[in-house]
């Protein structure tokens, strides 16, 4: 099992990585805690994702469930406040920078391809949490998934109809 000071260490890098919100770096933790470290296995991984997706509260309490499974309460507290603080810190004082710059040509250029590359984090984590899920209509899912991100481009409806017809669909037992 990793000591505190390890564990800090890794989730402090992880929050400078944290475009798109602490769901975006799933991956990356998932390769850090299940494939590297061998710290869990990938479906104790799954189920405090999962556990953390139930739970009322911030996405970002998966790294605290994390932290607790590994070292208990000393774990929790310390890879919270090791994902949380350093990105908090440092946007706190980008943001005084960034104001003052203003209209400038490579601030909204910057401004252009972070939405993009948070996308990109977030849909690595959606299918990296899909691949997880070993059962027969596994492919069906992922089929499902990408009809919906399909209509969600297409078509000029707000998300929480569609977050409501998977809601029915689940309801009904076809996923």
């Amino acid at each position: 099992m990793p000591t505190l000071g390890e564990l800090v260490l890794h989730f402090a890098l992880l929050s400078l990585l944290a475009f798109g919100g602490g769901n975006a770096t799933l991956p990356e933790m998932h390769r850090l805690v299940v494939e590297q470290n061998h710290w869990m296995s990938s479906a104790t991984f799954s189920e405090l994702f999962a556990v953390a997706q139930a739970a009322p509260g911030p996405n970002v309490l998966v790294v605290s469930l994390i932290g607790l499974h590994l070292a208990g309460i000393p774990g929790f507290l310390a890879v919270t406040a090791a994902f949380c603080l350093p990105s908090s810190v440092l946007m706190y004082g980008f943001s005084h920078w960034w104001v003052r710059a203003g209209d400038a040509p490579w601030r909204q250029a910057v401004q252009a391809a972070v939405g993009p590359m948070a996308v990109g984090l977030v849909l690595a984590s959606g299918w990296l949490m899909a691949g997880t899920v070993a059962w027969p209509g596994q492919y069906l899912l992922l089929l499902l998934v990408a009809a919906t991100v399909g209509l969600v481009l297409i078509l000029p409806w707000n998300p929480l109809w569609w977050i409501a017809a998977g809601a029915l669909l689940g309801l009904g037992g076809f996923v």
